[in-house]
């Protein structure tokens, strides 16, 4: 006897299979990346910024596969889908181990001025919410010389990476600074001390170069550079560590940070983890956060805003905190 002959598939369940492997290979480099604790190559840094939206073709992959019939492919495809909602949820630990009396009370701002774009917004900004630390990234010599003029009241002190175009940065404070320094990079990222309620914090502004395509490597480079002053200050004492990092919780370079510094974003204590700050003004909305105020367990955390300014692509953050006597 003749074994039955299966029916063909029909054509539109083929091209709904082909539509559905498309769709998965994007969230799946990614997710593995994720999975294996990778930033990978170009393009997956990029990719691994858009990861809670690869939700959407993944899940769009399991419709399709499901058409088509196919068992295997669907299979895939929920897998992808579980496993990107997973990685969804915040990184880190969601409180810190702050305890003893409260010291100090202070508001942080850090901010991307985009080549000194955003300077005359960012003083509005200041005057407004009085932040007694602010973190300027792509602070040009103009940029500079107008913040020391308008804001010589309110943040007197500050230390600088002084430099044309995107590589200037300044850290400004209402406290007095000591110990200046800088973590080195092609863009600035000064650094100093402070007394705050009779504890030293360790300041330091981040601003790694992005991943773009042929400079991942440098990025990683500059990366790690900031990771090994979290670790070297992992037991110093209080530290603020803040700026435009280029990277995301979904990143391996930024979470590296976190644990090797015991360190905690205060978006995430403050519940507003993922809230986009890059690209701002543009023709596409945010959709990853890129900048950070990273603290220490010494603080705790009552809140976080972000700040839309004219004339960057970057939102500001606003992080309140409360300095505890000990962790």
């Amino acid at each position: 006897m003749e074994p039955p002959v299966r029916p063909a598939a029909r054509p539109g369940r083929r091209v709904a299979a082909w539509a559905a492997w498309l769709l998965l290979v994007v969230p799946t480099l990614t997710t593995g990346c994720r999975l294996l604790d990778s930033d990978g190559f170009t393009p997956v840094p990029q990719f691994l910024s858009l990861l809670p939206w690869l939700t959407v073709p993944a899940g769009l992959a399991l419709l399709l596969a499901a058409f088509a019939r196919r068992r295997v492919l669907a299979a895939w495809a929920a897998v992808v889908v579980a496993v990107t909602a997973w990685f969804v949820q915040p990184y880190g630990a969601d409180g810190t181990t702050a305890r003893g009396p409260l010291v100090a009370r202070v508001r942080v701002l850090a901010s991307n001025v985009e080549f000194g774009q955003a300077t005359e917004a960012l003083i509005e900004a200041v005057r407004k919410e009085r932040p007694q630390l602010a973190y300027v990234s792509e602070c040009d010599p103009a940029c500079g010389r107008a913040l020391a003029a308008a804001l010589g009241a309110e943040l007197p002190y500050r230390t600088a990476v002084e430099s044309t175009g995107s590589r200037g940065s300044v850290l400004l404070s209402a406290r007095p600074l000591r110990n200046p320094r800088a973590v080195p990079g092609r863009m600035g990222m000064p650094g100093a001390d402070t007394e705050l309620g009779g504890r030293t914090v360790h300041l330091q502004l981040a601003h790694p170069l992005p991943p773009v395509p042929r400079q991942v490597h440098l990025w990683e480079r500059e990366s790690a550079r900031i990771r090994d002053y979290a670790a070297a200050h992992r037991d110093a004492g209080p530290v603020l560590l803040a700026g435009d990092f280029n990277a995301s919780q979904d990143h391996a370079v930024l979470r590296a940070v976190l644990d090797a510094g015991r360190l905690h974003d205060a978006a995430r204590l403050a519940g507003r983890a993922r809230t986009p700050t890059w690209p701002q003004g543009s023709p596409v909305p945010p959709y990853v956060q890129i900048d950070h105020v990273l603290v220490s367990d010494d603080f705790r955390v009552r809140g976080v805003r972000f700040l839309s300014l004219a004339g960057t692509d970057h939102r500001a953050v606003l992080a309140d905190l409360d300095l505890h006597a000990a962790r």
